[in-house]
């Protein structure tokens, strides 16, 4: 193939010229569904491949974080499509001169070739589903090509699980609000679904939006973690009183304040800083020694109650640990 002509992929004319190939040798087993791609061979195993099986070309690099959290997506979907794509995997700091004639300016970057040609790209790290709609754009339905094509589509608890992966692995929120409402465009009665979606609305200060997502839900089907998010949203609607300044002040003066570490702790709860918020209440537990010790009791009693509304289950779980050796 002579690269400096015509750009056969739908690109758009080539910038730099490369040498043609000889074809690879003949297989003696069947090409394997992902596989490494070099300079040398791309000719043959993309471009002379995606002629009678479609090849997904995944553009990525060492050093290129998404590409770390993309790639193992991608190489599920090739292995489970049972011959209806194969993925190649192209490292872009090996391979310059397809790097400058595919005009890359972004990766990761993912090519679908079918009959020799570029049919459709993306760039980014994308969910899992929006790459599966990627796909069943321009494959064959299972079952009318080669093998049985890729898994059935997720179900709504599935996508779920994609969307909390997604966000943990520091997925865009905005990709990770699309999973959870395609979760729901599938079933809408599916409340880890709701639940997560009406937290992630929280985390951004939607407060009357997640209202009417739990209000929608009907009174047999909530649960414990609905009643800790009406909750949450009954702390961030109502300003405590009190100036955040001054009782650190009164703090700082008189560590055994304790009616200013109550008022300081619900004033950063209101403000979404929940650890700091256990710290003052902590700090009154562990210092109260008066007689029946009724701010410590008091401050007990608050904080199980926050934890039951706070999101960071890590958080939750070290501070129930710091209370339960404080109260020892």
């Amino acid at each position: 193939m002579n690269w400096s002509q015509q750009n056969q992929w739908g690109l758009g004319p080539m910038t730099t010229s490369v040498a043609a190939t000889p074809p690879a040798p003949a297989r003696a087993a069947a090409p394997p569904a992902v596989f490494d791609v070099t300079e040398a061979a791309f000719e043959a195993e993309v471009l002379e491949r995606s002629m009678t099986t479609p090849v997904l070309l995944d553009c990525w690099a060492p050093w290129c974080g998404p590409c770390r959290s993309l790639g193992p997506i991608l190489e599920k979907l090739a292995q489970a499509a049972n011959g209806r794509f194969v993925l190649a995997k192209l490292n872009t700091d090996e391979a310059p001169n397809i790097a400058a004639a595919m005009r890359l300016r972004s990766i990761p970057l993912v090519a679908l070739f079918v009959g020799g040609r570029v049919v459709d790209q993306f760039v980014g790290a994308l969910p899992e589903g929006q790459i599966r709609q990627f796909l069943d754009k321009h494959l064959p339905p299972a079952g009318q090509g080669p093998g049985a094509g890729v898994e059935a589509p997720p179900d709504a608890e599935a996508l779920r699980q994609e969307a909390a992966e997604f966000a943990k692995q520091g997925g865009d929120p905005a990709e990770v609000e699309a999973i959870l409402q395609e979760a729901l465009s599938l079933d809408p009665a599916h409340l880890p679904s709701l639940l997560d979606l009406t937290d992630l609305w929280l985390q951004r200060g939607e407060t009357a939006a997640a209202q009417e997502l739990l209000d929608g839900v009907p009174q047999d089907k909530r649960n414990d973690r609905h009643a800790a998010l009406v909750k949450r949203i009954a702390l961030m609607a109502n300003r405590p009183p009190g100036d955040p300044a001054a009782l650190t002040a009164r703090i700082a003066a008189n560590a055994r304040d304790f009616e200013a570490r109550h008022a300081l702790a619900a004033l950063l709860v209101w403000q979404g800083d929940w650890a700091a918020a256990f710290e003052q209440l902590l700090e009154v537990v562990l210092r109260d020694r008066a007689e029946g010790k009724p701010d410590r009791d008091k401050a007990r009693v608050q904080m199980v109650e926050w934890l039951a509304s706070c999101p960071d289950t890590a958080l939750v779980d070290t501070s129930r640990r710091k209370l339960a050796m404080y109260l020892n």
